[in-house]
Parts: C-alpha cells; structure tokens; sequence
C-alpha cells in the first residue's frame, strides 16, 4: 500500500513551512501568486490526496452529500443526477448515491443509510416518495434536504418547475395554432407532475372559452406503449382529434406510432407535443414538438441551494425555486422548421436553438 504523501512533506519539498501549505490547499489566507503555485504544483507532483476523514473532524462535516434517486435507468433522472454530480464536484464535495431499493414498500432503511454515512445533506430525486410519511418522519430536522419533487411537510426545499405552466404552455401551443380537438394523454394519476400538467391543460381551454371533456383525456404511465395505447382509444372514442399533448416524450412518441398505424397524417391529420425535451425527440418522424424543462440545470441548482443551506448559520431556509421552461417547436405541430411561438405569459425557443 502506498504511502500518503503528508503536508509536511509538500512544505519541505517546496521550501516554505508547513502552516503555509495547509492555507493553500485549504485556499484560505494571503499567498503570493508564484507561491501558491509552487505549492500546488509540488502537491500535484507528489501525489498528495487530500485526508477528508481528518478534515471533517475538524470542521465536523464530511463535505460529503447524499442522493437517494428511483429509476436509475430514467434519462430524465440521470441527467438530473449528472447536473447534481457536476456541481458537488466543483464545490469539492464528494457524494453517495442511493437507489431506491422498494418504492412501493418502507424506504426508512434507504434513508437510514445515508444518515448512517454522514452526509451533510441530501438530495432526493424519488417521485415515489411524495406522499410517503417516512420521508419527514427519518429526515425532519436531522440535515439540510432538497427535493426535486414536493414532499410532505415543510422541512425540505423543492427545486423544479412550474407543472402547471408546463401544461399550459404545451396545451397553448396547440391552441394558438388553431387545434381546438385536443386530447391529453397524462402520467400516472399517484404524481403531483400529473396534477399539474393537467390543471395546465385546462387553464389553457379556458383561456380560449372551450370546456374539459374528459373523453379527450387518457392516462398513460410515462412510457411509450402506454402513449400509444392511450392515443388508440382516444381515437377510436374521438376520430375527430385533431392534436395531442402527451404528459411526456416518450408517450408523445408512441401517440406518433399509433397516428401512423391509423395512417394519421402528422400535423396535418392531428399535431403532437410532448414533454422534457429528451434527445430521441428531434429524430421522430415528423420531429416531435415538446417543453424543454432544464433537467441538468435543476441538478445544478440543487446542489448549490443544498450547500448554501449546509453553509447558513441560523434556522433552515425553506425555499420553492422554480426554474422556466419553454416550448421547442418542431414538426409535429407547425409543419415549419423553426417556428417559434410567442405568447404571454409561455417560454419559447425554436428548433435551431437546441
């Protein structure tokens, strides 16, 4: 086993006391320019790791966060993961992440673990655990939480998007184009993503005098076989659709799939948008038209208020803080290449800002 290189080895190879080192690597005090790079440079050379295990006895912090995440084979999720990666790292923390092991079951061993690591604060990526009365009970002024999804009680702050604004921008878009039939096909009903995209639908028909028929609505389960079972029998009860905004990408693909089995032209026929901007979305057939919603950002973000509240002397600050979203306008709904849309109230971005 190798032997760890020491600061008073670093100081003594680059002939300057062991204090100063220690300041440097900490990134603390005044250090000339051409010192402090000497000092560096020789810790580089040596191979010298820094002892986080000491470090945090004497600060009383590992600088170490946890992430307890659900389906690790979700793009949308690991994208979020790789934003909330990018950023700890940058700050110099390290992290752990957790998959959830039972979402249908008791997730207290799944908390457990990572208090059980000592990690000062915790990030949860688990739409699962929304109304799960575990996560308060375990987790309710312990550390510093951040959740990406609303969770019960009032301890933990929530980064994310407006739901709501997500489903009215979606549904508008269809609207201001002059499709007027519009089903929906929604995620699982146990979601509050679900809830909200759906309360956007329907502020979006109010917003132009037309009514809720909820024959025009279908639930789906986020994938796209249920997408495409869900657009068949909104079109055998409705032949007269005209357009479908599907509650994500992957069900918008497969209501593209079952418009071409009906030989449904796509927009002509009946238009389709969907949501998260995934990038298997530009390459349909025609290009699918969807909400961006900024998922690496929202990791990054997330971490940096997660920190800010590990750093915060005094009582916890819990915050929502939502970050926009916007339209990409593609084929499936305009037929034009490029076309924006612009209205009050919605986020826009056309095709060839991607």
């Amino acid at each position: 086993m190798a032997k760890r290189v020491t600061i008073k080895e670093i100081a003594q190879e680059a002939r300057v006391s062991f204090q100063i080192v220690s300041k440097v690597l900490k990134n603390e005090g005044r250090v000339t320019d051409e010192t402090r790079q000497r000092i560096l440079n020789t810790a580089d050379r040596l191979g010298y790791v820094p002892n986080r295990i000491a470090r945090s006895l004497v600060h009383q912090r590992t600088r170490m966060l946890g992430f307890l995440a659900s389906n690790l084979t979700d793009y949308v999720l690991t994208q979020f993961l790789v934003g909330a990666e990018q950023e700890t790292r940058r700050q110099g923390y390290s992290f752990i992440v957790v998959a959830l092991g039972d979402p249908a079951g008791n997730v207290a061993s799944d908390l457990k673990l990572l208090l059980e690591q000592q990690a000062d604060g915790i990030l949860l990526a688990a739409p699962q655990l929304e109304r799960n009365p575990e996560v308060p009970r375990i987790l309710a002024g312990r550390v510093p939480v951040v959740s990406i999804h609303r969770v019960e009680g009032d301890f933990a702050s929530m980064v994310g998007s407006s739901q709501i604004m997500i489903g009215e921008q979606a549904t508008r878009h269809l609207l201001d184009l002059g499709y007027r039939k519009i089903g929906m096909i929604t995620g699982t009903m146990a979601r509050q993503a679900t809830h909200g995209r759906s309360r956007g639908y329907c502020q979006a028909l109010q917003q132009f005098n037309l009514p809720y028929d909820e024959k025009l609505a279908e639930e789906g389960d986020w994938y796209a076989e249920s997408g495409y079972r869900a657009a068949l029998r909104l079109l055998d009860r409705e032949p007269g659709l005209d357009a479908i905004f599907a509650q994500s990408d992957l069900m918008a693909i497969g209501a593209l799939h079952a418009l071409a089995d009906r030989k449904r032209r796509v927009p002509e026929d009946c238009a389709v948008i969907g949501v998260d901007d995934i990038p298997t979305s530009v390459h349909t057939i025609p290009p699918l038209s969807t909400v961006h919603i900024p998922i690496l950002e929202t990791g990054q973000v997330a971490v940096r208020h997660l920190l800010e509240t590990i750093e915060k002397d005094g009582p916890r600050e819990v915050k929502r803080i939502l970050l926009p979203t916007w339209v990409v306008c593609r084929q499936s709904t305009s037929g034009a290449i490029g076309y924006t849309l612009n209205t009050e109230g919605s986020y826009a971005r056309s095709a060839d800002q991607d």
